[in-house]
């Protein structure tokens, strides 16, 4: 059996188990295969009828021009192998990133298209940015926050596309704030939010630096009843006030969402930084998720972290 055929095999085999599995599940997006076999370190997801082909760095070295053959056998290799044109592969080259880096432009247009979760729609586009409008990793939490959230005010903090913000909506909440940065990603949260039929009256979006939203929140007095906390793992953008170091900065960010979380709420905070370690002072006052809150088509259970607080929680 040649190299590659190891490859191929599993991938097939693997798109067979989760394609069932999906259906059963309501799901058009999911992960197929996450690098289970090592000579081929890729990760695969499904985004019904196109495919996300992530490469990662392990460090091997390899000329660019044996690295670009490798990277091509591989692309036609995904697409035979699921059936798909390999137009409709889209091909990451990821290195290890810092800052904004996951946000940023790859220079190719790409498509929007959507897809559905659990009865919700979803716009994506695999091409134009390094992710791709969803984090399949969160749809657990985001089930959770669901059903959670009837009658409530709900505030999604780091809000990227608004993913959660559409399931608190779906959910039934009085109202929900979503915050953000990116003027490309509030507008694509508002493009989210009319897809599945939620006007814009209800489901304000705000773009502010997270630090300086809860510090006005605070002197304000607001109260949110929800509050889902999902930073990225650093960032220095231009337009923030400082530099955001997640490990550094967690526990601010955590007291903070607590000081304006009202009796009884329930604050979730969920980070995908590898070597994360909570800051012991709030070790007391959560709940560790994050073995259910990995789904179950995400070999790598280490993707995230996920913690739940209680408002009153001794």
């Amino acid at each position: 059996m040649s190299e590659i055929a190891s490859y191929t095999n599993r991938l097939a085999k693997n798109a067979k188990h989760w394609g069932k599995w999906a259906r059963r599940q309501g799901l058009s997006c999911y992960r197929i295969y996450d690098r289970d076999v090592p000579e081929f370190p890729v990760i695969v997801d499904w985004y019904d009828g196109h495919v996300h082909l992530q490469e990662y760095d392990t460090g091997w070295v390899q000329t660019d021009e044996a690295h670009e053959e490798w990277l091509a056998e591989i692309w036609e290799a995904t697409a035979h192998a699921l059936g798909v044109p390999e137009e409709q592969v889209a091909v990451k080259t990821r290195r290890r990133q810092e800052g904004d880096a996951q946000y940023e432009k790859t220079g190719l247009a790409g498509e929007d298209f959507i897809v559905e979760e659990n009865g919700l729609k979803f716009i994506v586009n695999l091409d134009t940015y390094l992710d791709t409008g969803l984090f399949l990793d969160h749809r657990n939490t985001r089930q959770r926050v669901r059903g959670e959230v009837k009658g409530k005010r709900f505030l999604n903090l780091f809000c990227y596309t608004g993913a959660f913000t559409v399931y608190a909506a779906a959910g039934g909440a009085r109202e929900t704030m979503s915050v953000d940065l990116s003027n490309t990603y509030l507008e694509w949260a508002a493009r989210n939010l009319a897809a599945n039929g939620f006007a814009d009256g209800l489901h304000r979006r705000v773009r502010q630096d997270v630090f300086q939203f809860l510090t006005d929140a605070i002197d304000d007095g607001a109260q949110y009843d929800v509050i889902v906390l999902d930073p990225p793992s650093f960032s220095n953008s231009k337009k923030m006030l400082g530099v955001l170091d997640v490990q550094k900065d967690h526990r601010w960010l955590v007291e903070a969402c607590l000081e304006i979380l009202s009796p009884g709420g329930v604050l979730y905070f969920s980070n995908n930084l590898r070597s994360f370690k909570l800051d012991p002072a709030l070790a007391p006052l959560c709940e560790d998720l994050s073995a259910q809150s990995v789904p179950e088509d995400f070999r790598n259970k280490r993707i995230h972290q996920c913690f739940r607080f209680t408002q009153g929680a001794v």
